[in-house]
């Protein structure tokens, strides 16, 4: 009988922690960013939910896929990431350019993300982290469950542009080749400026980086500019141009704002002994036909076509 009660009292204890494991099992929280739904918009076109740690919340990730792709097949693609601008959403790319017919594109696994609508690619100091978001949680499940290989470029336009750069000098090395489509790419040139567009999107300026004299030091740690000798053994493509008319004659005081950044991270590139494609255009305005236009021009050294040539 005392055998049999100390069987009994074992079988109960285990029982108990048995129970105990699994309970804590079931309680424990998702390891890192995950898909929580997809959606099929066209023959290549993939739409991603995917549930971030670092946002606190769902973000949309849009993904043109390659010509006969398909999730889990083992095959690791060659990437570009096209950032958008500021108010814009991970759709304008697609809707605005013709990249789903562009022949070059046809084997690229290309990745739009949510970057909020004034998100600057960064880790906001009070608010949301969209660079770990992207170049950590969304990079890595990316590569795990869609095929997402090497080499790996990324393009953008406006703030996309400044997003572009600022990932290609902050992470050496992880992007081969970054391209700027009038882009914010030094944000402490016209502070007013980058200011500005926080303020656009109804968020505080001091809740991204600080202050840009108190907290001068975070904002030089996000500003390509100053990060520009990071920028060594990167392919490199700059556009822009002066803002003051187009073919219609229209005027644009946002690129006009905006090329002296690119001409001053140009020269600053030239300085450094550092190679660039630099396309300071002339006549145009701050929209997506030249924005098209430019990436048309950029595509080869940013999937390394030109490579051989340089």
């Amino acid at each position: 009988m005392a055998v049999l009660a100390r069987l009994l009292v074992l079988a109960a204890v285990a029982a108990v922690l048995a129970g105990c494991g699994a309970e804590r099992k079931a309680a424990a929280p998702p390891d890192g960013a995950r898909v929580v739904a997809q959606q099929r918009i066209g023959p290549r076109v993939l739409d991603l939910t995917v549930r971030s740690p670092a946002l606190g919340r769902t973000a949309k990730v849009r993904l043109l896929t390659p010509v006969g792709w398909r999730a889990g097949d083992g095959r690791a693609r060659p990437q570009l990431w096209l950032l958008h601008g500021c108010c814009d959403t991970y759709e304008s790319w697609s809707a605005n350019t013709d990249i789903a017919r562009l022949r070059a594109l046809r084997d690229v696994l290309v990745v739009m993300p949510e970057g909020g609508a004034v998100g600057f690619y960064s880790d906001w100091r009070h608010g949301p982290k969209w660079e770990t978001f992207q170049l950590t949680e969304l990079r890595e499940l990316l590569q795990r469950d869609f095929g997402a290989g090497e080499p790996r470029a990324v393009a953008g336009l406006s703030m996309g542009g400044y997003g572009a750069m600022a990932y290609a000098a902050r992470h050496p090395g992880l992007f081969d080749a970054a391209a700027s489509f009038s882009g914010v790419v030094t944000p402490l040139s016209n502070v007013a400026l980058t200011r500005l567009i926080v303020a656009q999107g109804g968020e505080s300026a001091d809740d991204l980086w600080g202050s840009p004299t108190a907290d001068r030091a975070v904002w030089q740690a996000h500003d390509p500019l100053a990060l520009a000798a990071r920028l060594k053994g990167t392919r490199l493509f700059l556009a822009a141009e002066d803002g003051r008319f187009d073919e219609r004659g229209r005027r644009d005081a946002i690129e006009r704002s905006l090329r002296p950044q690119t001409a001053v991270l140009a020269r600053r590139l030239q300085t450094l002994g550092i190679r660039a494609t630099v396309d300071l255009y002339g006549r145009g305005t701050h929209s997506w036909p030249y924005w098209q236009r430019e990436l048309h021009r950029a595509l080869p050294l940013l999937l390394g076509e030109d490579a051989a040539a340089r």
